[in-house]
């Protein structure tokens, strides 16, 4: 029996609504959605055939589906880097599995960080969104006594919003923790305006 993952849910039933009213939107087709989500992370060049192993395990583990290895396209030797050579690990997620990944990381993975406070709000320039994990273990998939050494994961959201501002909203209203650097910055500047205009 399919399910429908529960972000997917609030997606359809509070999220788009909400953009439709804050921005406009006369077709349902304009409002932006997640497209895809990519999970990338390196391997050390010295690293064995059962470390690369337990790597694509881990990933496995947290993406759901089997990841592939990626290789290098070229030897360079200051790396010590052979062509062909296993260097890093990913995988691609659409549809439910995308969504319940999102779901992990937002409600369950990123809370799990010691002195969490949010993360940056800052997006690629085209609606995207890119999050560095350096530690695997926050997610709960993660046995840490099956982990010989520390990983990080790179994790990108790729939306179709046109632009920053039109994805950080979509990302917001999904339950992203974005921290509010704007509002302190704008109260910062105008705390520091206020003196220089009494001066003057």
């Amino acid at each position: 029996m399919s399910h429908t993952p529960t972000l997917k849910t609030l997606y359809a039933e509070q999220v788009v609504p909400a953009l439709t009213k804050a921005r406009g939107y006369t077709n349902k087709h304009e409002v932006p959605t997640i497209q895809k989500v990519v999970l990338n992370t390196g391997i050390d060049a010295d690293a064995d055939k059962t470390q690369i192993s337990d790597i694509q395990r881990d990933l496995g583990l947290i993406a759901g589906q089997r990841p592939v290895l990626t290789k290098a396209k070229k030897a360079i030797s200051n790396f010590k880097l052979r062509q062909g050579q296993v260097v890093g690990c990913c995988v691609t997620l659409r549809g439910n599995a995308m969504w319940d990944f999102l779901y992990r990381l937002i409600a369950v993975a990123l809370p799990t960080i010691r002195d969490f406070r949010g993360i940056s709000p800052k997006l690629d320039g085209n609606g995207n969104y890119n999050l560095g994990i350096a530690d695997l273990t926050i997610f709960p998939e993660i046995t840490v006594e099956n982990v010989k050494k520390t990983m990080g994961l790179d994790i990108t959201i790729v939306t179709t919003a046109t632009d920053d501002e039109e994805g950080r909203e979509l990302l917001r209203l999904l339950g992203m923790p974005f921290r509010r650097v704007a509002a302190a910055a704008a109260t910062t500047t105008a705390a520091a305006d206020e003196p220089q205009a009494e001066a003057a």
